[in-house]
């Protein structure tokens, strides 16, 4: 059975998107519909219809075009932009159906050539005495945004394909004249047909050198060394992925208010605040959500507001610690505790309390805590990375997959934050927040150093760029 029903050109403005399509046009059996969701037009300017649907058709409907795309004689397919139709881009990008060709080119030639064709208005040339030529300046900033779209449209792609099992067929720029590509593109696209030669109607555009196009060539030179264009300024993150979390949301009894969870957190002392807020008890609170009674539930209640609680990494780190770690009783994590101990070396008592366990032992098993939370987070242990040592910036990220907080509230001004979110949904009345809303507090404060405050930076930069953290106040 084929592969494929469909395909789609992943490209950008000015990487040859046009000659690409126009020799895969060229083979028995394959069809490109030029930029068929362009929310501008269908297919090209002047098309008024792409296989018998009309661009209002489309704009009602898109993935009736992409049910005939697929039904249609031979293999049918598209050119799609960043900025085309975002309604069917997590369809075609999951299907295993929908070939993916992905078309790249250097973005500092497509940013000329962009700039160059729009001060120009010409977008093809088949006619090499028609060309029209013109110098532009360079732009940072704008050069810059453009860089920035493109580099995150092409992550998405990657990611969706590594997570889906799915490769594509990658072409460059200055491959789009060899024969033999193209003629191994068909064979990735299961066409038997093969090219002699390839049509060379479209001419490129501006075939002289970046400096004879650039008015400022030298200042662009000196924006470019600025540029980290191999990022290596970035911060590896090996931290797994995390999924919206749906389940773990509560909401109040009755007021329009659902608190997302970040485990390490005041999460208990929240969902108190959250059942005083009707003078229910918190079993009355709502659980156990599905994304289709989340769904319901926002349904039912405009107005509602979505928020969570970020805590202090140290205090964060050092209260999982204590709780699910030191902890030799309930909510203990007994068998990561035992590995701790045991690989790790971990100085913990067989239970705790125990009177031999100090100040000066609880520093040492705390900094020793923080080297495995390190280790865990970049993906060095064979332990599972636990949602209450996960960094909450990744956990954020993880909950933005299908519900938004309204509100990132902060424990040290947790108060006034809750008194904010509660005028908000109509109230005027709320529960008294506690003072001190971390019970290992006073703990921390007998052992917290400077080395503390390195380790925890180590474990959860990510923590402290997100959230703007400074040091911990002890």
């Amino acid at each position: 059975m084929d592969r494929f029903d469909h395909f789609v050109v992943f490209a950008e403005m000015r990487t040859g998107s046009n000659f690409l399509e126009t020799n895969i046009n060229a083979f028995n059996g394959l069809t490109c519909h030029g930029e068929a969701f362009n929310p501008s037009f269908i297919s090209y300017p002047n098309r008024t219809e792409t296989l018998g649907l009309s661009k209002e058709d489309r704009d009602a409907d898109p993935f009736a075009l992409l049910a005939r795309m697929k039904d249609a004689e031979g293999l049918n397919g598209f050119r799609y932009f960043n900025n085309h139709d975002s309604r069917i881009l997590d369809t075609i990008l999951s299907d295993t159906r929908c070939a993916k060709i992905i078309l790249t080119r250097n973005p500092i030639d497509s940013y000329v050539s962009w700039k160059i064709a729009k001060s120009t208005g010409q977008w093809k040339l088949t006619d090499v005495k028609r060309q029209r030529v013109k110098d532009i300046t360079f732009d940072a900033d704008e050069f810059e945004a453009h860089l920035t779209k493109t580099q995150t449209f092409q992550l998405k792609i990657l990611s969706t394909l590594q997570r889906t099992g799915q490769t594509a067929f990658y072409i460059g720029y200055d491959d789009l004249r060899d024969v033999d590509v193209m003629n191994g593109l068909a064979a990735f696209l299961e066409c038997d047909d093969q090219l002699k030669g390839l049509d060379t109607s479209l001419k490129k555009q501006n075939p002289s050198a970046l400096e004879d196009k650039v008015t400022n060539f030298e200042e662009m030179e000196r924006a470019l060394l600025h540029l980290d264009r191999f990022d290596l300024n970035r911060t590896p993150n090996f931290e797994p992925r995390r999924g919206p979390s749906v389940p773990t949301y509560v909401a109040c009894a009755t007021a329009p208010l659902l608190f997302l969870p970040l485990r390490g957190g005041p999460v208990d002392l929240v969902q108190d605040w959250m059942a005083g807020l009707d003078d229910v008890s918190a079993d009355a609170l709502i659980t156990g959500f599905t994304q289709k009674g989340l769904r319901q539930w926002k349904d039912d209640r405009p107005g509602h507001r979505a928020f969570t609680v970020v805590r202090h990494p140290v205090a964060r780190a050092h209260a999982t610690f204590c709780h699910r770690i030191l902890n030799s009783g309930d909510g203990s994590f007994a068998e990561i505790r035992k590995i701790l101990r045991n690989q790790f070396k971990l100085p913990l008592p067989g239970t705790y309390p125990d009177p031999a366990y100090t100040e000066g032992t609880h520093h040492e098993a705390f900094l020793g805590f923080l080297r495995f939370a390190k280790a865990n987070l970049s993906g060095q242990t064979s332990l599972r990375t636990d949602p209450h040592w996960a960094t909450q910036a990744q956990t954020l990220q993880g909950f933005a997959d299908f519900a938004l907080p309204d509100h990132v509230l902060r424990e040290d001004r947790l108060a006034d934050d809750l008194a904010i979110l509660a005028a908000q949904v109509g109230r005027d009345e709320m529960p008294e927040v506690p003072v001190h809303t971390d019970p290992y507090a006073s703990l921390l404060g007998s052992i917290y150093s400077p080395d503390i405050e390195a380790a925890v930076r180590d474990a959860y930069q990510r923590d402290y760029t997100a959230f703007g953290f400074a040091d911990y106040a002890a």
